[in-house]
């Protein structure tokens, strides 16, 4: 610890004197600072024993020492050093008064006691103690890295939460928090996952303190990893603000955690192609080959029903244009805005999305393939878990962003992800193909995420909003459209509707309150103006689906 008045009292061979504030011996010393001046408080920083012998001071007038004892405690001065034998033989009782008036240690100097000696013992002692944090910090050091080779991240945690005499959590790279040291700071350190998701907005690297209410713990926040992005978090909470010894330990903790997460990334790398490789395998038809390179990273995974999701960036600009003709659907809270700006601050949506997937995935002990291929990405994941649960919500929160009445500020590109059905290694081609075609209706609906599930039980008319679909409709429809505009008929109802009664002659004509003849006329002029037989099924159908697409727009 740092020298004290104390301390100094204690020293033998200063023979120092208390003469007044006996009680406040305690107080640290920062410096000792010998100055004559009348008003030295302009030079000084707090912390400091100031030393002086009154040579420009009346020592003896009550009322100027009580205005000059005022401003050295005012100036956070901790302590007066008066030397005796110089220009008074003895300790001024002005000056002692002054001082018990205002709470001020004072302490009486021999004259055989020179000023320097007692800069020498603070000095002295305000090195040992550094050397002594400078110790313990290697010491703690080398008792984070045993910790952190033999124990894994959780091992340093403890260590690290002793050395500060406090607690100590690690959070990844989404901000939920991965251990705690000890276990019963858990729910504390999930408390803090908002100010750790307003940590990662920063440029990194960043720390952070969070002030806890009164009574509880003085909580620092760090980055960690080298990139852009953060690869996760380090919270130290403690009673009181850290000492140097303890500011070394989680100096060195950062290094080790950010050490250890640049490693998992080179591992995740290794991974990523031994999944790309058990990918290629499941698509080739291949499901032996692929459990045996899968091995225990991927086997559990194809084991049961898995979904295969495919994603890829798609202009912003386009699929808000795209979202705009369509009509949207309510997926999220918009609570799942702020949601969004956690996981993806960046807004890079397919790192988000991976990021997403595999730290759900951790956390429930799942295995999960997440493979890059080219611009898009591939996730193979096992239905029903996490990870499939991470990625709805992630497109969700990218739903209501966009949806947003003030949409959330984003990057150009924007996300579109299409979903498998739940399939087994034997399928695996049939489940990426599902996903593709998922991802396709998703980019033309302006959607963020269309399930193949959801194709198979909907309508197909949604499929028809597609702009090729009508400029074929459109000009398919357009000669009728021309014709009836002429006045000389109403081909277009009399089409839709002898095509919704399956061709019945009385019934369409009924519907449209004419005879049945008229009818006939009407079907043999639309026939003449497409060049089309109305007796193909294939001509009845293109002509139904582009009524369809046309339905709501005028000629």
């Amino acid at each position: 610890m740092p020298p004290t008045l104390a301390s100094l009292v204690h020293h033998s061979a200063l023979k120092l004197t208390v003469r007044a504030g006996e009680d406040r011996l305690d107080v640290p010393v920062r410096w000792a600072h010998v100055s004559e001046l009348a008003d030295p408080v302009p030079y000084m920083e707090g912390g400091e024993l100031l030393l002086i012998t009154a040579l420009k001071l009346d020592a003896e007038d009550p009322e100027a020492m009580r205005r000059y004892v005022h401003r050295l405690a005012g100036a956070g001065v901790v302590g007066l050093g008066f030397a005796v034998g110089v220009n008074y033989e003895e300790t001024p009782k002005a000056l002692v008064d002054a001082a018990e008036q205002e709470g001020l240690p004072l302490l009486e100097v021999p004259r055989r006691t020179p000023f320097l000696a007692i800069s020498k013992a603070v000095s002295a002692a305000i090195a040992a103690d550094q050397y002594r944090a400078v110790t313990a910090g290697f010491a703690a050091e080398r008792e984070l890295t045993r910790q952190a080779l033999n124990a894994g991240p959780e091992g340093l945690l403890a260590a690290l939460a002793a050395q500060v005499d406090g607690w100590a959590a690690l959070y990844d790279a989404a901000g939920a928090v991965v251990a705690t040291a000890p276990e019963w700071a858990g729910r504390r350190a999930a408390r803090l996952t908002p100010d750790v998701e307003r940590l990662r907005d920063r440029p990194a690297p960043a720390s952070s303190v969070v002030g806890g209410p009164e009574n509880e713990d003085r909580v620092e926040l760090h980055t960690l990893g080298t990139g852009r992005r953060p690869r996760g978090a380090l919270a130290v909470g403690t009673a009181a603000p850290l000492g140097t010894a303890e500011r070394y330990a989680v100096h060195s903790a950062i290094a080790l955690l950010t050490l250890t997460t640049e490693r998992s990334r080179s591992l995740h790398a290794a991974e990523q192609r031994i999944g790309g490789a058990v990918l290629r395998m499941l698509l080739a038809g291949q499901p032996d080959h692929a459990r045996a390179v899968a091995g225990d990273l991927y086997g559990g995974l194809l084991d049961a029903p898995f979904r295969l999701i495919v994603a890829e960036p798609v202009s912003g600009t386009a699929a808000r244009a795209h979202a705009d003709g369509h009509a949207r659907v309510p997926l999220a809270k918009a609570g799942s805005v702020a949601a969004l700006a956690a996981v993806d601050p960046g807004g890079d949506r397919l790192s988000g999305l991976a990021e997403s997937v595999e730290s759900a995935a951790a956390r429930s002990g799942e295995a999960v393939l997440v493979v890059p291929e080219g611009e898009r990405l591939v996730v193979l994941a096992a239905d029903g878990g996490a990870a499939v649960a991470a990625g709805r919500r992630y497109a969700m929160a990218l739903e209501a962003a966009r949806a947003a009445p003030e949409p959330v500020a984003v990057e150009e590109d924007e996300l579109v992800v299409g979903m498998s059905a739940p399939a087994g290694p034997i399928a695996t081609a049939a489940a990426y193909k599902q996903a593709e075609q998922a991802l396709s209706v998703a980019r033309r609906r302006g959607r963020v995420l269309v399930e193949h599930d959801q194709l198979a039980s909907g309508s197909v008319l949604p499929l028809l909003a597609d702009d090729a679909v009508k400029a074929f409709a459109d000009g398919l429809l357009r000669p009728l459209y021309e014709h009836d505009a002429t006045g000389r008929g109403d081909l277009v109802a009399s089409l839709r509707a002898w095509l919704s009664r399956h061709g019945q002659w009385d019934a369409a004509a009924a519907d449209l309150g004419v005879h049945r003849h008229t009818l006939r006329y009407r079907m043999r002029r639309v026939e003449e103006i497409l060049g089309r037989s109305l007796d193909d099924p294939d001509v009845r159908m293109e002509l139904w689906l582009a009524l369809k697409a046309t339905a709501t727009e005028a000629p």
